[in-house]
């Protein structure tokens, strides 16, 4: 491969539409709205799942945003994590309002759906601007502060979410794996380094902060005033105070913003040891080369694996930028 896939985020996802869904499921909808359903739109194109997401205009004139999908998929999990944790989030926090859950049954599966109120908005990152990237940044100091310490009683440390997900430049560097192929020329020689990177992460990413933990460009909105809202929490860990925003570093750089200014500047990692956002971002890299060439998993779309080849070039390349590794 000459260089990275490109991914284009807002056709990723293959989604069923409106009149797809089963009938005991809209109506199990209009109850829980308290009015019946004018019109649905399209499918959003976002995301690597099959649940369905849509914006819907009801007969009240409201205008709401519906997720639903049955329990086969992992999405149904990923929207009841969703339902119970956005009102527990603090105020300071841009994201937007649950309005009603809704479960439905037939004979042969059940369905969970979460309402939210509808932003009008766009996705960042296509290519990313420094307006974006501003507004964003902004977003995630927020963030950061409304969540240190973590407010959200339960979560799980990062290092415990990551698991074993991360083995794979130790596992190339002992020979019990190849090296993974269609990258950096230079990443065989840097697989040591990589491999010690990634193994001081249970301390280097230790934290009490909650985060978001899968902020990608696909799960923020800008709106028309420039503000930045956040969606699909149903991944959060504890960890630093500055991992949302590391974590969308390395892609913005691909895209030309001066990420090493903006980390000097940031209050979020003014302060923080170049090791330990290296270490984030070669955990990164290893957890997106896990399971690269299999197949996605069920309900997801082959998109999730460029996805990952994506992101593990980009985190790759920031830290060879960083750490001389071409």
């Amino acid at each position: 491969m000459a260089g990275p896939p490109v991914v284009d985020y807002a056709n990723t996802s293959a989604r069923p539409s409106w009149r797809t869904l089963p009938e005991v499921l809209r109506r199990s909808l209009v109850v829980a709205l308290g009015t019946e359903i004018r019109t649905a739109g399209p499918p959003v194109g976002s995301g690597f799942t099959g649940g369905f997401a849509a914006a819907v205009t009801l007969a009240d004139g409201r205008e709401v945003f519906v997720k639903a999908a049955p329990e086969s998929l992992h999405a149904y999990r990923a929207y009841q994590r969703e339902a119970e944790i956005v009102p527990q989030l603090p105020s300071a926090i841009r994201v937007p309002e649950i309005v009603a859950t809704a479960h439905a049954a037939d004979d042969e599966t059940r369905w969970f759906a979460v309402i939210s109120a509808r932003i009008d908005g766009r996705m960042p990152g296509s290519p990313w601007t420094a307006d974006d990237f501003a507004a964003v940044t902004a977003t995630c100091e927020t963030m950061a502060s409304a969540l240190t310490p973590s407010p959200l009683p339960g979560l799980k440390l990062f290092s415990a979410v990551v698991g074993d997900e991360v083995r794979v430049p130790e596992q190339v560097r002992s020979g019990d794996r190849p090296l993974p192929t269609g990258f950096q020329p230079w990443l065989e020689g840097a697989i040591p380094e990589f491999a010690d990177l990634v193994s001081r992460y249970p301390v280097a990413l230790a934290g009490d902060s909650a985060t978001h933990n899968d902020l990608r460009p696909d799960n923020l909105l800008i709106d028309p005033a420039g503000r930045c809202w956040t969606v699909d929490w149903n991944w959060l860990a504890l960890g630093p105070a500055w991992l949302d925003w590391a974590g969308l570093l390395p892609i913005a750089q691909h895209h030309g913003i001066d990420t090493a200014a903006a980390i000097r500047r940031s209050p979020l990692t003014a302060d923080v040891p170049a090791d330990d956002l290296d270490c984030f971002a070669a955990v990164i890299a290893a957890y997106m080369l896990s399971d690269l060439d299999a197949p996605p998993p069920r309900g997801c779309t082959p998109e999730l694996r460029r996805h990952q080849r994506l992101y593990a070039w980009t985190f790759l390349d920031w830290l060879a930028a960083r750490r001389g590794w071409c």
